[in-house]
């Protein structure tokens, strides 16, 4: 799954992700890992996530297409 971070902080806030970082006290670093996927956030992180941007979990997540499976 990727978390739409960026998408949902610059809808709901019009923040960029330094902003949301500053915001969460967090080294910008991470919020941008967050967001391209490569991490991502703890259950606490999330739940700070969504009280921040006064947003649902779901919100935050993307699905990712799913593959048939060739036979």
């Amino acid at each position: 799954m990727k978390v739409k971070i960026k998408i949902v902080a610059q809808e709901k806030k019009g923040w960029s992700l330094y902003k949301l970082a500053k915001e969460m006290g967090l080294p910008q670093q991470t919020v941008y890992s967050w967001a391209s996927g490569r991490t991502q956030p703890s259950y606490d992180n999330m739940d700070r996530l969504c009280d921040i941007l006064d947003a649902a979990v779901g919100e935050l997540f993307e699905a990712e297409p799913v593959q048939k499976k060739l036979f």
